[in-house]
């Protein structure tokens, strides 16, 4: 089976579920949009389980390594100019001007 097969697949679960769910509960409007939502995650599902079965297990396809490999929490970028791009706390950064002068 292909992999774009999974999605329409689920829908249609999901749809069906839901509208069985919606009558027996007498409401259905939630069961529809229950049953939208739970086959779209469930066709999203399918199609990430046959992909990895289409490919086999130890195949690489080049893309995410699985991880993120290197985290630089204190790195700040610089500016043109050599300055941080960071606020320092000081200075009128705008604003309409005005202040107070009731009397």
């Amino acid at each position: 089976m292909k992999s774009a097969a999974g999605l329409p697949i689920g829908m249609g679960a999901g749809i069906a579920i839901g509208t069985a769910f919606g009558v027996a509960t007498d409401n259905l409007a939630l069961g529809i949009a229950l049953g939208v939502a739970l086959g779209g995650g469930l066709g999203v599902a399918m199609m990430g389980a046959i992909g990895a079965t289409q490919k086999g297990p130890g195949k690489k396809d080049g893309g995410d390594s699985g991880g993120v490999t290197h985290v630089d929490a204190g790195a700040r970028s610089k500016d043109a100019d050599g300055s941080d791009s960071g606020d320092s706390g000081g200075g009128d950064s705008g604003g309409d001007g005005g202040g107070g002068g009731g009397d």
